[in-house]
C-alpha cells in the first residue's frame, strides 16, 4: 500500500510525499535524510494522508497536489479534517 501524505514543517510551509512506509518516511524526514526540502525545518506534523494501491497512482496523485496552490492545498487539508472529526 502506498500513501501520498503532506507533512506542515516548523516554518508553517508544507512538503507533498510518497512512500509505502510513513513511520519511516517521517523518521527520515525528522532526522534530515529525507529530502533536500525538509532538511533543518523539522519539527513535523503529518496533516494530511491519501492511500492508493501502487506507486504509479500515488506519483500522479502527488504531481496533482504539488500543483496546487497554498490556499487549495490548505482547503484539501481542512475538508480530510473535517471528514475525520464528522465520523
Amino acid at each position: 500500500m502506498w500513501s501520498v501524505y503532506i507533512i506542515q514543517c516548523a516554518d508553517k510551509t508544507l512538503y507533498t510525499g510518497i512512500t509505502n512506509n510513513l513511520t519511516k518516511r517521517l523518521k527520515m524526514h525528522e532526522s534530515g535524510i529525507a529530502a533536500k526540502y525538509t532538511k533543518g525545518r523539522g519539527p513535523f506534523v503529518l496533516v494530511y494522508q491519501e492511500f492508493y494501491e501502487n506507486r504509479s497512482l500515488s506519483t500522479k496523485r502527488e504531481a496533482e497536489i504539488k500543483k496546487l496552490t497554498k490556499e487549495k492545498k490548505y482547503k484539501l487539508i481542512e475538508a480530510h479534517s473535517s471528514i475525520l472529526r464528522n465520523s
